[in-house]
């Protein structure tokens, strides 16, 4: 029985180091290279082999880790848990979905919290009567003032569209990158952005509509 086991334990570790050292090879790829994509087992246990593999590969690679907040496809939530088989995501809205590996491996992973830090993003109008640089400094200013933003990274506030009402702004600046450090320092650039915009009489507008 322990030489069995062991052949098992062997068997497997060539499967995953042949999967570091041809990183293109899927696991549907190595099913059907291993012989295992048999009829029988390919209905029977194709999805289940498909899971399992893409859980080790998933494991190898060590970049996702309990507690980022990623997308992949349409998931989008919590990493909680990372089996063989599929790995649990927590929603915001606090659903917890069980998701097969599979998905995991075969779609494009975004890890929303690899690093500490990242950058957030927002879009500001000012009317078109507007000096267009002073508007620029007072968004500058409000926005360094605001809750959780780093001080140590630059503010952007890059003038980017003339649209129908207004001139927009592109609004950058860097925060955590955890979900309620985004939101936190979002809501207080917006408020910040319209009590300095009020203060300094400078209109945004919004989008006017002319009935005949």
């Amino acid at each position: 029985c322990a030489g069995r086991a062991r052949g098992v334990v062997v068997a497997f570790g060539a499967q995953v180091a042949v999967a570091i050292l041809l990183p293109g090879l899927t696991p549907s790829g190595l099913i059907t290279g291993l012989g295992l994509g048999t009829v029988a087992i390919g209905f029977a246990f194709q999805d289940f082999f498909e899971n399992f593999l893409a859980g080790i590969f998933i494991m190898a690679r060590k970049k996702m880790r309990i507690g980022d907040y990623i997308k992949a496809g349409d998931i989008e939530g919590t990493v909680e848990m990372i089996r063989l088989r599929d790995t649990h995501i927590r929603k915001l809205s606090r659903e917890l979905l069980i998701v097969p590996n599979t998905h995991m491996f075969k779609n494009t992973l975004e890890i929303l919290t690899d690093e500490t830090s990242r950058r957030h993003e927002i879009i500001t109008g000012v009317a078109y009567h507007t000096d267009l640089e002073q508007a620029r400094e007072v968004i500058r200013k409000a926005v360094a003032s605001a809750d959780g933003v780093d001080p140590e990274r630059p503010v952007d506030v890059l003038a980017t569209q003339f649209n129908d009402s207004s001139i927009d702004f592109t609004v950058r600046w860097w925060s955590g990158s955890s979900i309620p450090d985004m939101l936190n320092s979002r809501d207080s650039v917006v408020r910040r952005i319209k009590i300095a915009l009020d203060k300094a009489e400078i209109e945004i507008p919004f989008p006017q509509v002319t009935h005949n």
